[in-house]
């Protein structure tokens, strides 16, 4: 997390020259367009061309807009002289970089969270899965366990109802009059003679 976090700041950094040299090389082309033109830029012209273009699309827009809001149509709306053009039309393309720079690292960044979001939320299911199956065996064995206990209690029960029995047919039956017979001897010391 903290590489990413490094490889965005990074990304940021770079972007910052790159954004300055296209508004340079934006201004250089205009130079030159003003200066003496050669047929061999056609490439530099396509670009100055864009550049003017952007600006002037931009100029108006903010012209209406400013008029519409003040309520008053726009009349005529007077062109950006050119070195206006290409100076706005450069800044415009600079902060443009920037902000698709900008929105793509956001947009990184948010795939990349939701993807590790996204594998945690399958561990915790496959963590939760696990503890379900084990919680079901240990039902399973707790039942089995549940049933031995009660046979267990039951067997516990029948004796202690023989033991119960016996003790009551031996004491009623006989052992208590032997008892009593051996009663004296046990008085006079022990000998039944």
């Amino acid at each position: 997390m903290a590489s990413a976090k490094i490889a965005t700041l990074l990304i940021r950094t770079i972007a910052k020259p790159i954004s300055a040299q296209i508004k340079r090389q934006a201004k250089e082309f205009a130079s030159l367009f003003l200066g003496t033109v050669s047929k061999s830029l056609t490439l530099h012209e396509r670009f100055r061309n864009f550049c003017v273009s952007l600006a002037q699309m931009m100029y108006r827009s903010e012209v209406r807009l400013r008029t519409g809001i003040l309520g008053e149509p726009a009349k005529h709306i007077r062109p950006l002289s050119e070195t206006k053009a290409i100076d706005s039309g450069a800044n415009a393309l600079a902060e443009g970089f920037l902000f698709s720079v900008a929105a793509a690292l956001i947009l990184g960044e948010t795939y990349r969270t939701s993807r590790n979001q996204s594998k945690r939320r399958d561990d915790v299911d496959e963590k939760l899965d696990g503890l379900e199956s084990k919680v079901s065996e240990l039902r399973t064995e707790i039942g089995s366990w549940q049933e031995r206990w009660e046979e267990e209690r039951r067997r516990n029960d029948d004796l202690a109802r023989v033991l119960t029995r016996v003790v009551d047919i031996g004491i009623k039956g006989g052992v208590l009059s032997e008892v009593e017979a051996l009663r004296p001897n046990f008085q006079n010391g022990g000998s039944g003679k």
